[in-house]
């Protein structure tokens, strides 16, 4: 891979986005299947020691109502006739316990000859009770009811086995592991396969975008479905058609710029290299010439700085102006480019005092509508130029009595370089319209050709109206007023 691919395409560190989603879904599966199996465990277990408890305390009421009864006269007999009459769950033992020993069993158990059970048994015996104790056959709980019948004391042992219960659970627990470790390989696996298909599209866009370069934008990203990723794809295609437009009219303005330029250093280079400097008047005509065709480029190059001004945020000075005498200014000012019939279109009432605009740029503007209308009309022939406020907008025009603008022209002329009809004398290059349309949009508006009017062509700027702000209220602080123009 060589250098400037290694910088186009910088290796990834770490794990994908892909492998993290799937490592975080596992993640939090298994912590969620654990979690849930370990309160199903607790639960459970509470559930089989409730059980034993009422199983416990059933057996103690039986021996409880028969020792009641008065149908045994002793202890032993009542221990007896009681493992009798009951028949023990297949998970308890039954022991009759007289004076520190047991003297019955049910159903029989080695159990009861243990060591550790009768030294476990004997306190409970005499003081009743409940103790859990391991033995060779697992987990047992002993329950002691005492019973008394003068010098002989006596108590009835409820032994419960406990593994068997909790084997049983024991086997739902494994069952469930086994279970729950398959479910989160299938979450997981459908996880990195879901993320995978819906992060494709970030994929796709992600090397497109480093396929991308100045030289070429016409790439753009498939678009499929309907959701936020879909959406992004939209945006980016978006920002890629404005990326292509904008390269594409740079591009075409620096051609038509050097074609522009190309023509006056032509006719320069080919009047010095002919030039006779031993003629006087050889050299005064060429002098004449070439100062002309500097100016022109000078005009030119002026009008292209300008441009390139206009979306510069300190293009713009705004300040409070009367309308009403900028008009009039205009219109003073336009009777220099040509003996037209110049008519000021305006009415007291229709305009504000002041507004907030910016009074210069607005009155080259309208002087470039004036000299376009003075190059498409004759002597003595109608130009107005006038406004109006129509709601929220300021709108001024120049409507003249020429020959007017084809309507598939109207949008074109206001393109840098470009020109309708051409007259004998315009040695314009067709930056006027344009320098009016960016004058405009720097103001928030727009410029365009009304629609069919009776007569000639009629040019309109729209931009929208900004009333000057209150002056406040002295403060001892001085204050500074700052007025803002609306974003265009």
């Amino acid at each position: 891979m060589t250098t400037e691919s290694a910088q186009r395409h910088p290796p990834r560190s770490g794990f994908s986005v892909r492998t993290r989603i799937a490592a975080a879904v596992a993640l939090l599966v298994t912590a969620a299947l654990a979690g849930a199996g370990a309160i199903v465990h607790l639960v459970e277990s509470q559930k089989i020691l409730d059980s034993v408890q009422r199983e416990v305390e059933q057996e103690l009421d039986e021996f409880v109502r028969l020792e009641e009864s008065g149908d045994f006269t002793s202890i032993p007999a009542l221990l007896e006739g009681f493992l009798l009459r009951n028949v023990p769950d297949d998970d308890e033992l039954l022991v009759g316990w007289v004076d520190g020993k047991p003297i019955a069993q049910f159903p029989e158990d080695p159990l009861v000859d243990d060591a550790d059970f009768l030294a476990a048994a004997a306190p409970l015996a005499r003081d009743g009770g409940s103790t859990y104790l391991h033995t060779a056959g697992g987990e047992v709980r002993i329950t002691s009811q005492p019973v008394r019948q003068g010098p002989t004391s006596g108590a009835l042992l409820v032994i419960s086995y406990l593994d068997e219960d909790r084997g049983e659970l024991h086997s739902t627990m494994r069952t469930y592991t086994v279970v729950a470790v398959l479910a989160a390989v299938l979450v997981t696996a459908v996880s990195a396969w879901v993320s995978g298909r819906l992060l494709r599209p970030l994929r796709t866009l992600r090397l497109t975008t480093e396929n991308i370069s100045a030289t070429d934008l016409s790439r753009r990203l498939p678009e499929r479905g309907n959701d936020d990723i879909t959406a992004l794809t939209r945006t980016v295609n978006g920002m890629l058609d404005r990326l292509d437009a904008a390269f594409a009219g740079q591009r075409q303005f620096l051609d038509d710029a050097g074609h522009e330029l190309r023509t006056p250093l032509t006719v320069l280079r080919g009047h010095l290299e002919l030039l006779d400097t031993a003629a006087p008047d050889e050299v005064a005509e060429t002098r004449t010439l070439l100062i002309d065709e500097v100016d022109r480029m000078a005009r030119l190059v002026g009008d292209l700085i300008l441009l390139a001004k206009s979306d510069r945020p300190d293009f713009l000075a705004p300040t409070e102006a009367d309308p009403s005498a900028l008009l009039a200014s205009v219109v003073t000012k336009a009777r220099a480019l040509g003996a037209r019939d110049w008519v000021l279109d305006l009415s007291a009432d229709t305009l504000p005092d002041e507004l907030v605009l910016d009074a210069q740029r607005l009155t080259q503007a309208l002087l470039a509508l004036a000299d376009n209308a003075v190059k498409h009309t004759r002597d003595g022939q109608r130009i107005a130029v006038g406004a109006r406020v129509l709601g929220t907008t300021l709108r001024c025009w120049v409507h003249d009595s020429g020959p007017g603008v084809a309507p598939a022209d109207r949008d074109r002329i206001f393109r840098r370089f470009e020109r309708a009809d051409l007259s004998a004398h315009d040695e314009g290059f067709g930056l006027g319209l344009s320098i009016v349309d960016a004058i405009s949009q720097a103001h928030g508006g727009r410029a365009y050709v009304d629609g069919p009017v009776e007569g000639g062509a009629r040019f309109v700027i729209e931009i929208p109206v900004v009333q000057p702000q209150p002056t406040p209220t002295p403060t001892p602080t001085p204050t500074r007023q700052d007025h803002r123009w609306p974003a265009s």
